[in-house]
């Protein structure tokens, strides 16, 4: 399934020269994870607070990268550099549904979005990422399938805050898109169970 995930690997590669510079300097991965949920926090109470204000969303195509870029970096700290432990995999797990929660939630107050697709689209996002932990509860790998994982939730919703802060006429649009979301959420939650059932001895 296409995914945005697939270019992890590449996305490493770019981030892998700062990930060495943050470990020599005595940057835990378990502190980049944190901060990655405290920067998604600050991001949505700022989208609550200034939901009256459009021009807010342009920030969050940024926020939404630095996070991919700190869950990149934080893996690559535990995985590469001996930070691996109980508590960063249950930060970063909880961080990221935490994380998605505090950034998309708070987008059902702005008026361009239809807030009950918005509300669907965060229980789904949990679902999704809830789905892809079980793997590791019957045997199989931690599942990352498509086709809306977290990286392509953020892509999609990078793209649509940055084309409502530009004041686009998308009307009728969003509720589609947002339709389109949700099914695609509900698509990845079973690929992930299915593909954790198949690999599962």
């Amino acid at each position: 399934m296409v995914s945005i995930y697939h270019l992890k690997p590449w996305f490493q590669g770019k981030l892998r020269p700062a990930t060495n510079y943050l470990a020599r300097h005595g940057v835990t991965a378990n502190m980049v994870t944190m901060l990655a949920i405290v920067c998604s926090f600050a991001m949505g109470a700022a989208l609550f607070y200034w939901h009256n204000h459009p021009h807010i969303l342009y920030a969050m195509p940024a926020i939404l990268f630095l996070r991919m870029a700190l869950n990149a970096i934080d893996g690559m700290l535990a995985r590469e550099h001996n930070m691996q432990s109980k508590l960063g995999a249950i930060l970063n797990e909880l961080g990221d549904i935490l994380s998605d929660t505090a950034l998309y939630l708070p987008l059902a107050f702005f008026p361009q979005f239809n807030c009950y697709l918005i509300v669907a689209i965060v229980i789904l996002a949990a679902l999704s990422e809830t789905a892809g932990i079980l793997g590791c509860q019957i045997g199989a790998r931690r599942r990352y399938d498509g086709p809306c994982g977290k990286s392509d939730r953020a892509a999609i919703f990078g793209i649509l805050c940055l084309v409502i802060a530009a004041q686009a006429p998308l009307g009728a649009y969003m509720n589609i898109i947002q339709s389109i979301i949700v099914v695609l959420l509900i698509l990845t939650i079973f690929n992930r169970i299915y593909a954790a059932l198949k690999e599962a001895p």
